[in-house]
């Protein structure tokens, strides 16, 4: 009974629009509506450049994933390719790094997601919104990839909307005096780019589950570079937009910056569609959190460095549903008891580490032709090592937090090792 639920396949179900859907959803998150006043105390009115910088900094990264994918569409993406082109112990802590990150930043976009409703709904608390949010999305994961994807392309459409609505609006009103002193070889501008990398970094989604990707070795590639494409412009646009409303300054003193921004508008009515649009934002980052997570969690199953319950699939739904019951659980718990704002700092160190362990993959990938010269790798792998060195200085906790992890990875690596061995 066991051998042949396991054996039930994952469905193809979704095309290029929902591929793409789903890295635009796990890009545009948060990020725009946060980070980017983070970055323009850094950068300034130069904050354009450092989008610029950023977009191809992580490009590199995504050219690297779109030679892996092509070459081998499977789910799982940076934890198969560690683990077949470097080593297993290289794929596992690859993995390792990704499950953990993700479950943590799931549930601080949980948080994020509640934030924005109890300011729209006062007497809700917080907590047990965030908590309900991730109950109803794992529900969802749990039924299938296809429900999943066209929430998500609901969510995605209507959030790039907003962005776009915020773009014309604001457009009408900007002030070309908002735009001095431009500096973009001030040194800011690099640390700019830096924070900003982070507001891309889920243009990668996609391949985790790229099994259920139809024709993936063309679509999924093809999704990855759509979606950075895209997202690079909104971010451009809305940090111009932005920029001139209200000056670097004024958005750098924001915790809303997007929505101090629209204020300069006098309009209400604007004001209360950009913070809707945090809302759908946050809540497509939840749901392929959930459907990403999952999914590693089923591939490393698959290969035996996780307990071989997360491999099982549903008869009917064809999902990963043990998988996906313990990450929405976990998620839950997590947004009911523990305090994020520490933890979710590993993101930034994980990040870098999955994807510098993806552009050694795709430098030593021996087949041939190759689409792309070894050369981008290389250089992806040399940008994300100097944005580690770069988190060491400008944020050290990362740099604790993520050891502390690879450490008990790297024994759990070891006991599952030993066990296998006495067995």
């Amino acid at each position: 009974m066991v051998r042949k639920e396991s054996e039930t396949a994952l469905k193809c179900s979704l095309g290029l629009f929902d591929a793409t859907a789903i890295s635009v959803g796990a890009i545009i998150g948060g990020g725009i509506f946060v980070v980017i006043g983070i970055a323009a105390d850094l950068a300034g009115s130069a904050l354009l450049v450092s989008m610029v910088l950023a977009a191809v900094i992580a490009t590199f990264t995504a050219l690297s994933f779109a030679e892996l994918t092509a070459w081998q569409p499977v789910e799982g993406s940076v934890y198969e390719y560690a683990r077949q082109l470097i080593s297993p112990f290289a794929g596992f802590l690859a993995g390792w790094m990704w499950l953990l990150s993700n479950t943590f930043t799931g549930a601080a976009v949980a948080l994020g997601f509640a934030y924005y409703f109890t300011a729209m709904i006062p007497a809700l608390p917080s907590k047990v919104v965030a908590a309900v949010v991730c109950i109803a999305f794992t529900v969802l994961n749990f039924i299938g990839a296809r429900q999943s994807a066209l929430l998500n392309n609901i969510l995605v459409t209507a959030k790039v909307l907003i962005l776009f609505f915020f773009i014309i609006l604001g457009a009408c009103y900007m002030s070309p005096a908002n735009f001095t002193p431009f500096e973009p070889l001030n040194a800011g501008v690099l640390y700019g780019a830096c924070f900003i990398f982070f507001a891309y970094i889920g243009f990668a989604r996609v391949a985790v589950i790229a099994e259920e990707i139809k024709d993936a070795k063309r679509n999924v590639p093809r999704a990855m570079l759509l979606s950075l494409g895209l997202s690079t412009l909104i971010y451009v646009l809305v940090g111009a937009v932005a920029v001139g409303l209200v000056g670097a300054a004024k958005l750098a003193a924001s915790n809303s910056p997007l929505a101090e921004a629209i204020s300069a508008t006098g309009s209400v009515v604007g004001l209360q569609i950009v913070a809707f649009g945090g809302l759908l934002a946050t809540a497509s980052v939840l749901l392929t959190s959930i459907l990403g997570v999952s999914r590693m969690a089923y591939s490393m199953a698959r290969r035996g460095d996780m307990p071989q319950a997360f491999a099982k699939l549903h008869r009917k739904f064809c999902t990963p549903y043990y998988a996906i019951a313990i990450v929405g659980t976990l998620m839950t718990a997590l947004v009911l008891l523990v305090d994020l704002t520490r933890v979710v700092a590993l993101s930034t160190f994980a990040t870098l580490f999955y994807y510098a362990l993806t552009n050694t993959a795709a430098f030593k990938l021996k087949t041939e032709p190759r689409r792309y010269s070894r050369l981008i790798p290389a250089v992806g792998l040399s940008t994300c090592l100097a944005l580690l060195a770069f988190t060491l200085f400008a944020a050290a906790q990362a740099w604790v937090i993520g050891i502390i992890c690879l450490t008990a990875g790297a024994l759990y690596y070891g006991a599952r090792d030993m066990l296998q061995k006495k067995l």
